[in-house]
C-alpha cells in the first residue's frame, strides 16, 4: 500500500456496512455512519472541489465530528494536503497559517470561526476559497460579503456527486498517481516560543505508524474520541481504529462521563491531563466519603498496589534501571511470589467490593487507554493500573507522525514509555560531550545513563515546511534529536527524564532536571499545578497552582486559597516531604522556598494545546513573585 487514498478505498471494500463514526444526538443516543457513507460522501467532497490540484494544501479549522473526518479523507482524495487546526485558532495564527502554507481553500466549522478569517482576509494571500461545515454557518446572516468565494459543506457534495457521475475514473487515476512521499498533511505546532512551524508528514509517515500499532483492535469495538482530532496522535488512533473496522464514537470533555456509561468503550486515546482530572475527582470523593468508606477504598488500593507491583516483579516488568545481579533477582522472585500468594484473597474480595466500581464508571469494558501528549505523573500512573484499568503511556512529538514508543498489555513497565516502536531506532547522546553511547542499529547499549534522545525511523518528518534552517537544527542524516533526555532501562524500555531545554543551570554550576521535581509535587493532592525556577540562582523553588478541592476549608476560591498562611504552610511541608534525599533526590534539587499563585495555568495563556509549560511565559508573567522568593 503506497498511499492513503487506497488505505481508505480499501475500508469500503473490507467493511461496507459496520459503523464508522457515531455522534451524540439530542435525546443522548448516537447516530452512526457506516464505512461506506464515510467514503462515499468524502469522494464526493473531494469531486466537488475547486481547482484543486495534487500537492495543492487546504486548510481545515474545526474540531471532533464526522464532517471533519469526511473532509480530510476528501482532501486526501484531491491528492491535496490538509493543514489541520482547531476552531479556537487565533487571528494571528490565521493569518500566519493561511499565508505560510499558501492554502487554497479553507474549511472552517461554523460562523464563529467564519468571523475570525474575515477578520484578517485583506491580510491573506493565498486563500481564494471558504468552505463552512456547519449549514447554518452562511444563513445566520452574520456573513455580509467577503473577497472569498463561500460554499456549504453539503453543497460541495452535492456538486460533487455529478461531478462523480461524470467522471467516475478520476479518483483511480490520482490513487496511481500518489506515491508514499508525497505530502499528506502539513502541522502547525503550537511550541513554546516563537512562529509555529509547519510539520510535513507524508503517507508513508503515517501508514507506517498504522502498520506498527502494537494494540488489538477489532470490527466490534468502541474507541471514544475526546482529543483535538487535529492532533497527530487522536488523528493516528482514528486512523488505526478505521483500519480495524472499529467505531469511533466523539465526545467531550463536558459530556465525558456520561459518554462513558452510554458508550462503553473499549479503548481510547487520552492525555495525562484526563486522567490527573479522574484522579482528582476520585481523590475528592473519597476526602468527602465516611470514615469507613476511606478505610476501605485505603485497604482495597493498598492491596491493589501490593498485587500490582508483586505481578510486575513475577514477569519481569518491575522498573529496572539497570540488569540486576542473579542473586537479587531470585530474592525479588521468592519475596514477590510470597506477597503475592498471601494477598490474592483478600485483594480479590476489596477488588470485587471497591475497585470494581471505580472501573465501572468508565463504562466497564475498558480494555485499555493509550495517553500521549505529556508525561504521566507516576502516581496517576500507578493508580490507574493498579485497579485495573490499563494504562498505557507512549511517548513522541509531532515531527515523529507521533509515536516513538509506547507500552503494550504485554510489556507494561510502570514509570517507562515502554518499548520502541516498531521500525524505530534511537541513539542516546551525552548533550554535553555530543559522545554517541546508545545505538540500537549498532547494537550498542548502556543501561541506566540519561541522554539526549536521537530518532530514527519511518515515521520521522520529512522536515518542517519552507524553513530549511529549523530542519537542519533537528534532523541530520535522518536522525531526528527530540530534544528530551532519555534512559534505556535494562527492561528495554524508554524513561523520559526531562528535556536538555528546560534544564535548570543553578549558581554553583549545578543542571537540574525540573520536569521529574515537578512530578513528584505533583503527586500531593493539595498541588494542581507547578513550575519550577531557579536558573543562575543559588537554589530551586516553585510557583504552586493550590488544588481547590483540597484545600476547599480554607476558601471557596483560589484568591481566597492563595493567602491563607496555613495553605503555605501546609503546601510547604508537602515539599519538603516529597523532595528530599529518602526520595532520590540530589542536595541541590531540594526547593527551599514556593510562591502559592491565585490564578491557575490555561491553554493559550501558559499553557500550549499539549497542556505543556510555556517556562518562559510563566517565568515572565511572575517575574515579581520570583524575585520575591530570592531576596
Amino acid at each position: 500500500m503506497q498511499n492513503l487514498l487506497e488505505f481508505y478505498l480499501g475500508l469500503k471494500k473490507k467493511y461496507p456496512n459496520k459503523p464508522a463514526f457515531a455522534t451524540k444526538q439530542a435525546d443522548k443516543t448516537f447516530l452512526s455512519k457506516s464505512y461506506s457513507e464515510l467514503i462515499d460522501d468524502a469522494y464526493s467532497f473531494s469531486e466537488g472541489l475547486d481547482n484543486i490540484e495534487p500537492g495543492d494544501r487546504i486548510a481545515l479549522f474545526a474540531d471532533n465530528c464526522y464532517a471533519w473526518m469526511v473532509t480530510s479523507i476528501g482532501i486526501c482524495f484531491s491528492g491535496a494536503a490538509d493543514v489541520p487546526r482547531a476552531s479556537d485558532v487565533t487571528e494571528q495564527d490565521i493569518e500566519y497559517i493561511l499565508n505560510h502554507s499558501e492554502s487554497k481553500i479553507l474549511v472552517v466549522e461554523n460562523a464563529n470561526v467564519l468571523k475570525k478569517i474575515l477578520q484578517v482576509e485583506s491580510k491573506l494571500t493565498s486563500l481564494k476559497e471558504i468552505i463552512v461545515l456547519d449549514e447554518s454557518g452562511l444563513e445566520s446572516g452574520s456573513v455580509k460579503s467577503s473577497k472569498f468565494k463561500l460554499q456549504n459543506f453539503i453543497d460541495v457534495i452535492e456538486k460533487g456527486k455529478i461531478a462523480k457521475s461524470k467522471s467516475p475514473k478520476a479518483l483511480e487515476e490520482r490513487l496511481s498517481r500518489i506515491k508514499g512521499n508525497d505530502l499528506f498533511t502539513l502541522i502547525y505546532t503550537s511550541g513554546t516560543t516563537g512562529a509555529p512551524k509547519g510539520v510535513m508528514l507524508s503517507h508513508s509517515n503515517i501508514l507506517s505508524q498504522v502498520d506498527y500499532m502494537p494494540i488489538n483492535l477489532e470490527e466490534d469495538d468502541r474507541a471514544l474520541s475526546i482529543l483535538p482530532v487535529w492532533h497527530i496522535f487522536e488523528r493516528i488512533f482514528e486512523i488505526f481504529s478505521m483500519a480495524n473496522g472499529a467505531c469511533t464514537y466523539y465526545t467531550s470533555v463536558r459530556s465525558l462521563k456520561e459518554d462513558l456509561a452510554i458508550v462503553k468503550p473499549t479503548f481510547m486515546a487520552s492525555a495525562p491531563r484526563l486522567w490527573e482530572s479522574i484522579y482528582g475527582g476520585i481523590q475528592g470523593n473519597i476526602l468527602k466519603a465516611s470514615t469507613t468508606k476511606k478505610l476501605f477504598f485505603s485497604i482495597a488500593t493498598n492491596l491493589a498496589r501490593t498485587h500490582f507491583r508483586t505481578l510486575q516483579v513475577l514477569k519481569g516488568r518491575d522498573l529496572r534501571l539497570v540488569s540486576k545481579p542473579f542473586f537479587r533477582k531470585v530474592f525479588d522472585f521468592i519475596s514477590s511470589l510470597f506477597l503475592f500468594l498471601v494477598s490474592l484473597v483478600p485483594y480479590l474480595i476489596f477488588d470485587s467490593i471497591v475497585l470494581s466500581k471505580i472501573r465501572k464508571a468508565t463504562g466497564g469494558n475498558l480494555r485499555g487507554s493509550v495517553s500521549g501528549g505529556g508525561a504521566l505523573p507516576f502516581h496517576v500512573d500507578e493508580f490507574f493500573n493498579t485497579i485495573g484499568i490499563p494504562v498505557l503511556e507512549g511517548y513522541g512529538m509531532t515531527e515523529t507522525s507521533p509515536v516513538i514508543a509506547v507500552r503494550t498489555q504485554d510489556n507494561l513497565v510502570a514509570g517507562t514509555v515502554g518499548p520502541l516502536y516498531g521500525g524505530t531506532e534511537i541513539r542516546l547522546v551525552d548533550w554535553k560531550t555530543g559522545e554517541v553511547f546508545l545505538d540500537t542499529t549498532l547494537g550498542l547499549i548502556e543501561y541506566g545513563r540519561k541522554g539526549e534522545i536521537h530518532v530514527n525511523g519511518p515515521q520521522v518528518m520529512q522536515g518542517y515546511f519552507k524553513n530549511p534552517e529549523a530542519t537542519s537544527k533537528v534532523l541530520k542524516d535522518g536522525w531526528m534529536n527530540t530534544g528530551d533526555l532519555g534512559i534505556f532501562t535494562a527492561n528495554d524500555c524508554l524513561k523520559i527524564v526531562g528535556r536538555t531545554k528546560e534544564t535548570i543551570v543553578l549558581l554553583g554550576g549545578e543542571n537540574v532536571e525540573p520536569v521529574p521535581i515537578e512530578a513528584k509535587l505533583l503527586e500531593s493532592e493539595f498541588i494542581d499545578q507547578c513550575m519550577v525556577v531557579g536558573q543562575d540562582r543559588k537554589f530551586l523553588s516553585a510557583l504552586i497552582v493550590p488544588n481547590i478541592q483540597a484545600l476547599s476549608e480554607y476558601g471557596t476560591d483560589l484568591s481566597q486559597i492563595a493567602k491563607t498562611t496555613k495553605v503555605k504552610e501546609k503546601i510547604e511541608n508537602e515539599v519538603k516531604t516529597k523532595i528530599n534525599a529518602g526520595e532520590g533526590f540530589k542536595s541541590f534539587e531540594r526547593v527551599v522556598e514556593i510562591a502559592v499563585l491565585s490564578k491557575p495555568f490555561e491553554v493559550g495563556d501558559e499553557l500550549t494545546a499539549k497542556l505543556s509549560l510555556k517556562r518562559h511565559v510563566i517565568t515572565e508573567k511572575y517575574a515579581e513573585n520570583i524575585e520575591e522568593m530570592y531576596k
